[in-house]
């Protein structure tokens, strides 16, 4: 039986600190070594097929972190965008940026724009990074777009286009590494009928063995959202 690629894969990227700590090394090399793991699995989501790779990268709750920590992680995305892009249109990839733009620096923010402009044409895969992203957030920035446009009712199908990515379906498949059982407050629309693999391997750590066993877990699974087989 062929393997079923899910079109549309969403990982909770965890484990950074913990993976750093148990090597005796500060949490920001866990951040470094969490972005290499990231492009070996955007090298092999190209490669298995995948069309959309949404990836949790930081989190509107994570400004509570040591302030060198954060700042040492908008600086390790802002490098990211300067040194990967021209391999991703190199791999044919669109980028996209998911979240709020609250405390985001200008120069970031301009930095973000010009590179979702220069990889808009690609199309072997579109690359969601859910940064400065909350899934709450994202819901009430949608409700206060359509009561700026004076819409008192919308359908769900309605709604869906007031998501910050409208077009990129549901994820199919949420990875969760580092064995935590919870969704932190990722998208949290999106996911309604998602299904959740969880993995005890820490973010660094993660290669295409456990990947791979991700993707036979999923193929596993009856999807039935909500229904029953009658027989």
């Amino acid at each position: 039986m062929d393997r079923k690629i899910p079109k549309h894969i969403a990982i909770i990227m965890d484990g950074n600190g913990r993976w750093a700590k148990s090597k005796g090394m500060a949490r920001i090399e866990g951040h470094k070594r969490g972005a290499d793991t990231l492009e070996f699995v955007l090298r092999q989501s190209v490669s298995f097929g995948v069309k959309h790779l949404t990836v949790y990268a930081f989190s509107t709750e994570n400004w509570k972190r040591p302030k060198a920590e954060v700042t040492a992680l908008m600086n390790l995305f802002s490098k990211y965008l300067d040194n990967k892009k021209d391999e991703l249109k190199e791999q044919d990839i669109r980028l996209v940026v998911s979240g709020t733009e609250e405390g985001v620096s200008k120069k970031l923010l301009k930095k973000i724009k010009e590179t979702e402009n220069y990889l808009s044409g690609c199309s072997t895969l579109t690359f969601n990074i859910a940064f400065n992203y909350g899934g709450r957030k994202e819901i009430t920035d949608g409700i206060n777009k359509l009561l700026k446009e004076g819409k008192t009712s919308v359908t769900e199908e309605e709604f869906q286009n007031y998501l910050y990515q409208p077009d990129i379906p549901d994820p199919e498949l949420v990875i969760r590494t580092s064995g935590e059982f919870r969704i932190s407050n990722f998208l949290l629309w999106e996911i309604a009928y998602s299904e959740f693999y969880i993995t005890n391997t820490y973010w660094p750590d993660f290669d295409k063995n456990e990947y791979e066993k991700a993707i036979d877990w999923f193929n596993n699974r009856e999807r039935r959202f909500g229904g029953v087989d009658v027989k």
